[in-house]
């Protein structure tokens, strides 16, 4: 098959993207098909004229894949705007909607904003274009921390305590913060990777957060704090996978301990009580329903010392980079990386082919 491998993009998860596309693309290509990587922003601009009248040649011609190496460090968002040729307002770059259409399906390896939250889906509803994992609206709502949240709880799904705000500015901090109690935790409720997260446990950090989470976007979510382990199990198809524990060897699981090898020890299958393991996987399940996700989710949680399960957030495109979690419960089942992103192709076929 001929297949687009979009990554990249204009989010904070740029270059996590690009390692889990670059992944995807040489697993695909080891199974046979044709698959080219894109990325969402820049598109084609590098091509010569020939390729921007005809996409399509890209397919035969296969152009070599880059090694990525994570640096630690988040993206340039502002760098990678101005350094774009094609000075268009489209968050789709020069060609990439023509090559995604002569494609016969997009995998779609897209990271948080721009990619993770529907819009993409939704354009490629519209064009008629099949992609993989889910569709607009459950991506949409998974995306919005705040609505996850309000989502689940009347499903039956615990998940920590939490105060919404929206169009808060410099001068809603003082209100804010005088309405929630340390620890908390405030998060922007569109990120990923852990960017826009900040665990405060000393009231003079609460305010500091409070405006760096600001920087961000306009609506602020503070939840409450809980001490546990962290696990993470993700839903293939209609199953739970084994779950993954999650132990940073220091800090705690940031952006820089998710993505640096070694920098995390996971333990997969985690090491709970086989009850616990049970209830979180059909919490994760619960979570994929509810929302009405396709093909594949991960759940994170936190799980108390006394065994109390609370859902923190669901992912919608999990990682697929050499470290991420999503393929260390597959091979758990014992499904290899090249086939589990085999199964993500011909799924999508499935509901949208």
């Amino acid at each position: 098959m001929k297949i687009v491998v979009l990554c990249g993009g204009l989010s904070t998860e740029r270059k996590i993207s690009f390692s889990s596309g670059t992944q995807v693309c040489k697993a695909l290509r080891a199974k046979g098909h044709q698959a080219v990587l894109v990325d969402l922003f820049d598109g084609l601009e590098d091509e010569p004229e020939e390729v921007l009248k005809n996409p399509a040649v890209l397919f035969d011609e296969l152009p070599e894949l880059k090694p990525v190496v994570f640096d630690g460090v988040a993206p340039d968002l502002a760098k990678v705007r101005a350094d774009r040729k094609y000075k268009s307002p489209s968050l789709f770059g020069l060609g990439v909607l023509e090559i995604c259409a002569a494609a016969d399906v997009v995998f779609i390896a897209l990271h948080g904003m721009n990619g993770e939250d529907g819009r993409v889906q939704a354009t490629f509803d519209m064009m008629g274009i099949p992609y993989t994992g889910s569709g607009y609206l459950g991506a949409g709502m998974a995306m919005d921390k705040m609505i996850t949240k309000e989502m689940v709880r009347p499903a039956g799904v615990k998940t920590p305590d939490w105060h919404s705000y929206h169009g808060v500015t410099a001068k809603d901090i003082d209100r804010i913060a005088s309405e929630n109690q340390v620890p908390c935790v405030v998060k922007t409720p569109t990120g990923g990777s852990t960017i826009g997260v900040y665990i405060i446990k000393d009231e003079k950090d609460l305010k500091p957060a409070l405006e760096q989470c600001l920087s961000f976007g306009s609506d602020v979510l503070v939840e409450q704090f809980i001490e546990g382990t962290e696990y993470t199990d993700a839903v293939l198809g209609d199953k739970a996978l084994p779950n993954v524990e999650i132990v940073p060897k220091q800090g705690g699981y940031d952006y820089q301990n998710k993505y640096q090898a070694g920098a995390t020890t996971e333990i997969c299958p985690g090491r709970c009580d086989p009850e616990i393991a049970k209830k979180m996987g059909e919490m994760a399940l619960t979570v994929h329903r509810t929302l009405g996700l396709s093909t594949y989710s991960r759940s994170d949680f936190i799980v108390t010392k006394e065994g109390e399960i609370y859902f923190l957030e669901v992912n919608t495109l999990p990682g697929m980079t050499p470290t991420s979690l999503v393929p260390q419960e597959a091979a758990a089942i014992g499904m290899s990386y090249e086939d589990l992103c085999e199964y993500v192709v011909e799924d999508a076929l499935k509901l949208r082919g």
